[in-house]
């Protein structure tokens, strides 16, 4: 980004790290393709098998992985093949999840600060088997689901669980899951390259074609290989701790200047602020805060656009009028303290016309 402009929207896509560029223009120079019984396809096949590697370790997950075009297409791919028959999912998804799941999928209620009511899971559970779908980190309000806990009740259950990690991978421990779909872009790596980490294949339907069978398609073994390389760097993880710093610093801040945050009353990744002002509009504050030189969203990137009204807000309860002037607030590595000042000096200067008007 240029001087003039401020990045806070890394919640979208981040920067690509020099390193995965590097790790992608070398890979660039093994043309192969993977799936070739000839050397060069061999050479290009070990090191996708290299990376494939790297990020299961780089992960901590002992099973498979699959590569995908990114979260949106490992979550697909779950939700079409998994072997459950019923499918459950939680009411503040990813709007890919609904759309992936289909209409009979059954939602699971969240509290007020959008974590998962377990009593109405086990409720939902007592039918036949299903898959359920629940978002680790909310891409949203940044909030933290009990996965762990959760996986051990959809388990009980005789189901299995889909975790949607495009928030969190990279960045916080992975839960147990079953399925887990995780983004590159959303950690520093390029975009259109994921995975479906999967903990046992024979709870999927194969496909035919690479990927053990799992998913047709020439591999993109130099995104594969940024991918590998962002992780590997960890930049997104050890930047956690100062994140925090500078989340509680926006919002103290934004609570200064008459604003409200969301989320805040339960467990929030340090990467991730909704903050609103109550009765404006967040078309305007988009629009007046871009001019200033800030990118901010106002929810998932996929909708923000469409400026509809959030049905992650609306699930947890939160009033019409502090959620039509919601924004997020998304923070990477190369985030710094004066960019949360400059920030909060141009936020409460548009709080302030407001009153004034």
């Amino acid at each position: 980004m240029s001087r003039s402009r401020t990045y806070l929207d890394h919640a979208a896509t981040t920067p690509v790290l020099p390193e995965a560029q590097a790790a992608m223009a070398e890979a660039l120079g093994t043309w192969a393709n993977p799936s070739s019984p000839h050397a060069d396809g061999r050479a290009a096949k070990a090191a996708l098998e290299r990376a494939r590697a790297a990020i299961a370790d780089a992960l901590g997950w002992r099973h498979d992985v699959i590569f995908t075009s990114g979260a949106s297409e490992a979550i697909g791919m779950a939700a079409a093949r998994a072997a459950p028959p019923r499918r459950i999912i939680g009411a503040t998804e990813h709007d890919v999840v609904p759309h992936a799941m289909g209409e009979g999928a059954e939602p699971v209620p969240v509290d007020g600060s959008g974590r998962i009511d377990l009593d109405a899971l086990g409720r939902l559970l007592g039918g036949p088997p299903a898959l359920v779908a629940i978002q680790h980190v909310n891409n949203e309000t940044g909030v933290i689901q009990p996965i762990d806990a959760i996986f051990r009740q959809v388990k009980a259950a005789g189901g299995l669980l889909l975790a949607d990690c495009a928030q969190s991978a990279g960045k916080i421990d992975l839960p147990n899951a079953d399925f887990i779909a995780i983004s590159a872009h959303k950690f520093g790596g390029p975009p259109g390259i994921g995975a479906l980490l999967v903990r046992d294949l024979a709870t999927l339907a194969p496909s035919g074609g690479q990927e053990k069978g799992y998913r047709r398609g020439t591999q993109n073994l130099p995104a594969i290989a940024g991918m590998a390389a962002a992780l590997a760097t960890g930049a997104h993880r050890t930047a956690m701790p100062r994140l925090a710093a500078l989340r509680d610093r926006l919002e103290k801040g934004v609570r200064a200047a008459g604003g409200l945050v969301i989320g805040d009353s339960t467990d929030r990744i340090p990467a991730i602020s909704a903050i609103a002002l109550e009765g404006a509009s967040k078309d305007s504050l988009l629009v007046q805060l871009d001019l200033a030189g800030f990118a901010v969203s106002a929810g998932s990137a996929c909708s923000s656009g469409k400026m509809k009204a959030s049905r992650v807000l609306a699930a947890m309860g939160v009033p019409e009028p502090v959620a039509a002037g919601a924004l997020r607030v998304s923070f990477g590595p190369q985030t710094v303290e004066a960019d949360i000042d400059a920030f909060l000096a141009a936020f409460t200067a548009v709080a302030a016309r407001r009153r004034a008007a």
